[in-house]
């Protein structure tokens, strides 16, 4: 039965082999899959919670997304809510400075006209 989320050695979305970078970034590419790891990365939180902090994204997706980022060893199910795995604190680490170059790089942006 083929995996139901991006796995090294699998076909992946934009690499036929698999390559364990193309299984991460189809993996993060998912929709809210970045958002919920943000979210995870300070404390424990409940599905209610992730819910509301992820801008009341659906019960669906927020759960589909969930089982992924289980399934791929980076959130585990504590006795208080979802928590970061120690693999997951680390992928959010090497993430974490994007925050900060991602508020540069749009104060840096040119101003575009949008009403045309």
């Amino acid at each position: 039965m083929p995996s139901k989320f991006p796995m090294p050695g699998n076909p992946v979305r934009g690499s036929k082999s698999g390559k364990p970078i193309m299984a991460l970034f189809d993996l993060l590419g998912r929709s809210w899959a970045l958002g919920v790891i943000w979210q995870l990365s300070n404390s424990t939180l409940t599905f209610r919670e992730i819910q509301q902090r992820c801008e009341k994204v659906s019960p669906t997706v927020l759960n589909k997304r969930l089982k992924e980022l289980t399934s791929s060893g980076l959130v585990e199910r504590g006795d208080t809510g979802y928590q970061l795995t120690p693999t997951g604190s680390e992928l959010f680490d090497l993430l974490q400075p994007f925050g900060a170059w991602s508020n540069s790089w749009a104060e840096n942006l040119p101003v575009t006209d949008t009403t045309k």
